[in-house]
């Protein structure tokens, strides 16, 4: 099953360093959240990655083709044809497909023209400025036993976000996105979703979170996951600061691979 990741909007609200690179591309320690993400799906075994770039993708496709020499031990040769010797090379079982989805383009525009890549089979989908320890197997077992078009993970991080009425039986009765209400549950990203989602998606001017979901809760056919574990995104410099001082004090909850 393949990991679509949101990486291509502008990160306007953190523009403190967005100015630079994408916001997925923005550390958190020495790695990008970006990274972090990729490494929670890894840790329940999903290593196929299709990245969903725009603003200064050239960032993203530089970091990862470089991603083997800047984790590995490297011996340069000068005097023997500049030849470049890699040892104990450290790296990742990842398949990562960087596509270029436009700069203006819409998240559900970026998600549709990576079509191509999906090969009519069920896929997972979150947005690359947030992280979590959510249990994705858990997650996809969800989804398989509701057996709908969509499941997003529903959090509660208090009132900055929108809110999702969900029904006893975990079925989303309605989706309104960024609202100004405070408090309920929200969509916190990681979703599994099937193919038949592109039908709702119509060109690159579609907002995702609008009509495609909205109309998929309408019908039924739209399910939470809910996750009342840790979950932040990073969407300020308050919110990077905030990531930056758990891992400083190690207790950075999302990092469920340095558990074991």
């Amino acid at each position: 099953m393949k990991v679509v990741i949101l990486a291509g909007g502008f990160g306007t609200r953190i523009s403190e360093e967005s100015h630079l690179k994408p916001k997925p591309m923005i550390e958190i320690g020495d790695q990008p959240i970006l990274w972090h993400i990729m490494k929670l799906y890894s840790y329940y075994g999903f290593n196929e990655f299709i990245i969903c770039a725009g603003y200064k993708q050239h960032i993203i496709k530089e970091y990862f083709y470089n991603y083997a020499l800047h984790k590995s031990d490297i011996t340069f040769n000068f005097k023997d044809d500049n030849k470049m010797v890699v040892h104990n090379n450290v790296s990742e079982p990842w398949s990562v497909t960087v596509v270029d989805t436009g700069l203006n383009t819409m998240t559900g525009g970026r998600i549709k023209r990576i079509q191509k890549y999906i090969d009519n089979e069920t896929f997972l989908l979150t947005y690359g400025d947030g992280v979590s320890d959510v249990n994705i197997t858990e997650l996809v077992n969800f989804h398989k036993k509701m057996n709908h078009i969509a499941t997003i993970t529903a959090v509660q991080p208090g009132g900055r976000f929108g809110i999702l009425e969900l029904n006893p039986d975990n079925q989303i009765n309605s989706f309104r996105e960024k609202s100004k209400e405070d408090g309920g549950w929200i969509n916190g990203g990681f979703m599994v979703l099937e193919p038949k989602v592109f039908d709702f998606i119509n060109d690159d001017s579609t907002i995702f979170e609008k009509d495609p979901l909205e109309k998929i809760a309408r019908i039924g056919e739209l399910d939470a996951f809910t996750h009342d574990g840790f979950w932040q995104c990073m969407d300020t410099m308050r919110d990077k600061d905030y990531l930056e001082r758990l891992l400083r004090e190690n207790k950075a909850s999302w990092k469920v691979w340095d558990k074991e």
